[in-house]
């Protein structure tokens, strides 16, 4: 056979096979689909800043059972900013998850870049982006874009603080093309997300300059040691203030990943600030788990939720 045609065959069956590997990928099935309502309208992979970016993609939930306008939930997974993604979290938290939907909300799911791709602010900025685009859309897809609340985890429990605390002041490096969002959010569910960067730092942190080896460092492009500046821009207790909305903070009580001092710290700024708060320890719990699932929790999470949202 003619080599030409030999190579022009095998382009053509590796032009198939990365076209078969992206259908399948394109068609790939919910992985969390089974937890939701069966009559669920599900709204998968919008993109939210109008782009190709596979981080820059949302997923909407429509619950049955809602009214007009529904209040929505927006869930922004951990994963120490760079792992993920807006499927994460779910798993261990079946019980709350299918409840947001059963108790009539609305619910969102949101993807950001990962900080080994680019480092911060560019996760708080697609944070803003895709609440924003929510915001903007709320009318076509049947929601009230004047009752947002976050539930963020770990890293997500940060973004989702850092972006409830600065949203009611002006940060230009937080936004996309420098623009001040147009949304509010009513309240926050926090769990165990790191609210003080420079708290947070390991007793065996390594020292050196170039030290970039924990997640802190890797979000920020240095260790906070050497840039506490970037550590105290990125941390959600530098923008506490009276006029935040209220917050529910939950935490395991032996997380050696966040320590609990850090939920305590935080809820603390925020009493003295004199902002609605509460804080749940939970008894011997891990950094996550099915612990956080529990009823206790539960009855917490949508007794808040109703308290402010609807």
């Amino acid at each position: 056979m003619n080599p030409l045609s030999t190579r022009k065959i095998s382009l053509v069956a590796l032009a198939g096979l990365l076209l078969l590997t992206t259908v399948c990928r394109a068609q790939r099935p919910n992985p969390v689909k089974a937890i939701f309502p069966p009559d669920t309208r599900f709204i998968a992979n919008v993109a939210y800043a109008g782009d190709t970016l596979k981080r820059h993609l949302l997923d909407i939930y429509l619950p049955a059972t809602a009214g007009t306008n529904p209040p929505l939930v927006v869930w922004v997974h951990g994963g120490a900013w760079m792992l993920n993604d807006k499927y994460a979290d779910m798993s261990y938290m079946k019980n709350t998850v299918r409840s947001i939907l059963e108790k009539g909300y609305a619910f969102a799911s949101i993807d950001y870049r990962y900080s080994t791709t680019a480092p911060f602010p560019a996760q708080i900025q697609d944070c803003n982006q895709a609440l924003e685009f929510l915001y903007q859309n709320a009318a076509k897809y049947g929601f009230d874009r004047n009752r947002i609340a976050l539930i963020g985890f770990s890293a997500g429990g940060h973004l989702a603080s850092l972006l409830a605390l600065s949203n009611n002041s002006t940060h230009p490096d937080f936004y996309v093309n420098r623009k001040k969002p147009s949304f509010r959010i009513k309240t926050v569910v926090d769990f165990y997300g790191p609210a003080d960067l420079l708290a947070v730092i390991r007793r065996d942190a390594p020292l050196a300059d170039t030290a970039v080896a924990t997640s802190e460092s890797r979000l920020l492009g240095a260790s906070p040691l050497r840039r506490p500046d970037l550590a105290k821009i990125a941390s959600p207790v530098t923008y506490v203030d009276k006029n935040d909305p209220p917050f529910l903070i939950i935490q395991g009580e032996k997380d050696e990943s966040v320590p609990a001092a850090q939920s305590v710290l935080f809820s603390s700024w925020l009493t003295l600030a004199q902002v609605k708060n509460r804080l749940i320890i939970v008894p011997g719990a891990p950094h996550y788990g099915t612990m956080f699932d529990s009823d206790f929790n539960q009855k917490a999470i949508f007794e808040w939720l109703d308290t402010y949202l609807k």
